[in-house]
């Protein structure tokens, strides 16, 4: 019997749902300052990548490659940002930011920095996008 997978609630409450890749739940961080996806690796109980299977993790290194080429493609950032923190919310969750030299808080990191809430229509077409991309752009496992 397959166990049910839950979003802690602090990620849950701070992002809007996009969709699944075979490992990870995408969600776009509430804060339209910054292009900013979160991916949570499907595991319950996982808090590190160290955690995760090797399978899963080279998965996951899939999934984070594409998600980045993703918003390049969007964006055209100056850098991508990647990272795992966790000290916030201990559930695995990986951060993938589009930053521009001339945003809100470059060259530093977006943590409790600015914050911008996306407007309904705007968080709705940009989720809508990100879908249609990964529905003509299938990601590649190899």
């Amino acid at each position: 019997m397959e166990q049910s997978f839950n979003i802690d609630q602090q990620l849950a409450k701070d992002t809007f749902y996009i969709t699944e890749l075979e490992l990870s739940i995408i969600l776009l961080m509430n804060n339209a300052l910054f292009p900013w996806i979160i991916l949570i690796p499907k595991r319950n109980y996982v808090t590190e990548l160290i955690d995760l299977s090797t399978t899963d993790q080279q998965l996951l290194m899939h999934e984070i490659i594409y998600t980045s080429k993703l918003l390049k493609h969007f964006f055209s950032p100056d850098k991508i940002n990647v990272a795992t923190l966790g000290n916030v919310v201990a559930q695995l969750h990986i951060h993938i930011i589009a930053r521009f030299k001339n945003d809100a808080a470059w060259p530093k990191p977006v943590w409790n920095t600015y914050n911008e809430p996306y407007t309904t229509l705007t968080s709705t077409r940009l989720t809508e996008k990100i879908k249609q991309y990964i529905n003509l752009h299938k990601i590649e496992y190899i």
